[in-house]
């Protein structure tokens, strides 16, 4: 076998590892999947060189390359999210595009986690998603990238603290994907109030728009904000849209659950992250359609829809959940904002790049 062929045929058996540690760093698929081309012509112009039996191995060599370009390209991408339209929120994706390796560890597949390492130097992430993700060790991130062993277990160590992170494996999001069936119930239904008493009073809204569709601009912060902004939609939905102005189903996204909301003719993502009391501290809403086409937005794999699971509505029930959305909606967007409705989001949990 020829070096060449032992360059490519590494690259192809690592695409999708490599394509995993991209993904995580970058919170872009398409990006993600740029950064993994260059790695395969960077390996084909290795090999040529009359040194390439130097490569103790293939796939070390390919990962260090990678994760190189990584952090060459989220810095390359500072600037541009700068001028996005809104906040930024990672792209979704299902857990079919991403690998077996990857997949096992779910943890830093969470939009929730992605969203917030976006306030982690580069170095920082890289460091993170090679120890939680990949179970790689301090001297073998050291070597890629060309730090110390002590100086990476401190960026590890700070980055767990800094995203609120615990160093062994978290438990499964069981609480996530309870609240967002509850929510889905309450959305339909139109009870406003079930949506506030479920958020936590700082609780905090991202909406990511990017100036494609209307979205809220900058976050949302406080339980009586978050709640007008939901009411806003569904007062605007019976406009649009008399006989169903708006549905909801728990579907899956970045293998964890996640809420699809439909109205207006267009579909959002909404994932969710609950406090250990179980009340929603963080809100993260994807509206953009252009970050929403590596996702499937049915309910296959959690259940249908309220609408679906209680059958065909008969119009006399139609009629009562028409009135009962506008009256919730024209209530809470009537409702002035309450001095203690909501305040500021705890310095840890503010998305702020470094």
């Amino acid at each position: 076998m020829t070096l060449a062929v032992s360059a490519t045929s590494a690259w192809q058996s690592e695409r999708n590892r490599l394509l995993g540690i991209a993904y995580r760093m970058l919170g872009d698929f398409g990006h993600a999947e740029d950064v993994v081309s260059e790695v395969a012509i960077d390996a084909v112009q290795r090999e040529r060189k009359a040194d390439a039996d130097r490569v103790d191995s293939w796939p070390a060599w390919l990962t260090t390359v990678c994760v190189r370009r990584s952090v060459d390209r989220v810095r390359q991408l500072a600037a541009v999210r700068e001028e996005y339209t809104g906040p930024w929120l990672p792209e979704p994706v299902n857990a079919s595009k991403l690998p077996e390796e990857t997949v096992a560890n779910r943890e830093f597949l969470s939009l929730t986690l992605l969203h917030l390492a976006e306030q982690l130097a580069p170095e920082a992430r890289a460091a993170l998603v090679l120890h939680r993700a990949f179970a790689m060790s301090a001297p073998e991130i050291a070597d890629i990238l060309e730090k110390t062993p002590a100086a990476v277990r401190q960026m590890i160590s700070r980055a767990e603290r800094r995203l609120e992170i615990e160093p062994e494996a978290p438990a499964p999001r069981a609480k996530d994907r309870a609240a967002l069936e509850k929510l889905v119930l309450a959305i339909e239904q139109g009870e406003i109030d079930t949506v506030v008493a479920m958020l936590d009073r700082d609780a905090v809204l991202w909406a990511d728009g990017g100036g494609k569709v209307k979205s809220a601009m900058n976050p949302l912060f406080g339980a009586a904000r978050i709640a007008r902004f939901f009411a806003g939609i569904l007062g605007k939905a019976m406009v649009f849209d008399p006989v169903e102005p708006v549905r909801a189903w728990v579907t899956e996204v970045n293998s964890e659950a996640a809420l699809v909301l439909r109205h207006h003719g267009r579909s959002d993502i909404l994932v969710i992250d609950t406090a250990p009391d179980g009340s929603i501290r963080e809100l993260r809403q994807l509206s953009n359609p252009d970050k929403l086409t590596r996702v499937s937005l049915c309910p296959c794999r959690f259940g249908p829809s309220l609408a679906s699971r209680a059958g065909p509505l008969l119009p006399e029930h139609r009629a009562l959940l028409r009135q009962r959305w506008a009256t919730s909606a024209a209530g809470w967007v009537r409702t002035p904002q309450s001095p203690d409705g909501g305040g500021a989001l705890p310095a840890s949990r503010r998305v702020t790049p470094s």
